[in-house]
């Protein structure tokens, strides 16, 4: 095999995976070195000339003249008789050069080349995937399912690129089909062994930005800014915006007339309820904002602890804390501030022990139901005797919900 049909045995590899031919070339002499370092221990006596406009290469061997009778390694040196053949003037100690053939070689050597050639190309496209994709960190990919496994999904694009969605990147209601087309964000690109991973997301936030983005041109374009955005994955999400402009309302232009723009971001998201806000640097008015529609009606903020104290009635609590506490667990990193709440009443008033499901177990208050006592107050005048008689509550148990509810109480 001559040196130019060895080059264009991977023209079909190098035209597949668009490597120049300058790149090509640098890797044939990369790869041909590394042979001559397996074959000879060292590569340091030979010259490999590589011609990229001809599309061929040439290996020089520079051997030392010695003395007949005094080479101790016919590769590297020729007897003094053997090079005055070539050409008389040659001296002792001088260095005489000689081409050689790829042929000469031999064929194994051939053949170890050729995977050393296949090895240097594979590293190139690998390295050329991670550059390519480092830098496409947080941008939407879009590939189709290709293989479903137990603890990932293998999405392809219209490239070929491999994108791995692990199941904890994925929305608990995600379910995907062979062939389905998968959005998603990319979140990280880290080789794994020698070959490049992309891992991508549709639980980050950053992923709700960019359908954002997508969806809303006037995000796109910078008309309005989206200041923070937080989700519990298929759950909720909050987004706060704001706007350049004090003419544009941002909240009306990203929700749209009756929700039509951020409709199919929740569709995408898998009815994930979406609450959009409009920004402030009040760090009170941010906070209420944050919690939603309910009613505040104090915030003690403390810039100092990242702390804020809401003051709200009786009757707003359950909406201030949400579904699983997920309500005001997003309004706290909405805000920026731990957000808790103070219930606030009337002296006289009495409150529903469903109020307290926050700080006192389900099973707890249902055994209290279970014998008529369904207040804070019809619980506190009760002996606690009495109550470890009328329930199956022990008596620690008792007296720690007589704990709380006297603190409902106090002034």
């Amino acid at each position: 095999m001559d040196n130019l049909a060895l080059i264009e045995s991977f023209g079909d590899f190098k035209d597949e995976k668009g490597i120049s031919k300058i790149d090509l070339m640098a890797i044939i002499e990369d790869s041909l070195k590394t042979l001559l370092r397996k074959r000879y221990d060292s590569d340091d006596h030979f010259d490999v000339i590589v011609n990229p406009d001809k599309g061929d290469f040439q290996i020089f061997l520079n051997k030392i003249i010695v003395e007949d009778e005094m080479s101790e390694d016919d590769d590297l040196e020729i007897e003094i008789s053997e090079a005055k053949k070539i050409d008389p003037t040659f001296e002792v100690g001088e260095e005489y050069t000689q081409e050689i053939p790829v042929a000469q070689l031999g064929r194994r050597n051939i053949l170890t080349l050729k995977q050393i050639l296949a090895t240097k190309l594979q590293e190139h496209n690998n390295a050329m995937l991670y550059e390519q994709f480092k830098d496409r960190i947080g941008e939407l990919a879009i590939g189709e399912v290709h293989h479903i496994r137990h603890k990932h999904v293998i999405l392809l694009d219209d490239e070929g690129n491999e994108y791995i969605l692990p199941k904890e990147n994925q929305i608990p209601s995600d379910f995907f089909r062979k062939g389905d087309n998968v959005r998603a964000v990319i979140e990280t690109v880290d080789f794994k062994g020698s070959k490049p991973q992309i891992i991508v997301s549709r639980t980050a936030p950053k992923f709700l930005e960019k359908l954002l983005e997508l969806e809303i041109p006037e995000i796109q374009d910078g008309t309005i800014i989206l200041k923070k955005v937080v989700r519990i994955p298929g759950e909720k999400a909050k987004i706060a915006v704001d706007a350049y402009d004090d003419r544009i309302d941002p909240v009306g232009a990203c929700v749209g007339v009756k929700g039509s723009r951020i409709h199919g971001v929740v569709r995408e998201l898998r009815n994930e309820n979406i609450d959009v806000i409009q920004w402030s640097k009040n760090s009170e008015i941010l906070v209420k904002r944050a919690l939603g529609n309910v009613t505040i009606n104090k915030v003690e903020i403390n810039e100092d602890e990242n702390y804020a104290l809401v003051y709200t009635p009786v009757e707003e609590i359950s909406k201030v804390i949400g579904k699983q506490g997920q309500n005001i667990r997003l309004a706290s990193w909405l805000s920026g501030f731990e957000i808790d709440v103070y219930r606030e009443k009337q002296a006289d008033d009495d409150v529903e022990l469903t109020e307290f499901d926050d700080e006192i177990e389900a099973w707890i208050i249902a055994e209290f139901k279970k014998v008529g006592l369904e207040t804070a107050k019809s619980v506190l005048d009760k002996d606690t005797e009495a109550l470890v008689n009328m329930t199956d509550l022990e008596e620690e148990t008792i007296e720690e919900v007589k704990r709380i509810l006297k603190a409902e109480f106090e002034d």
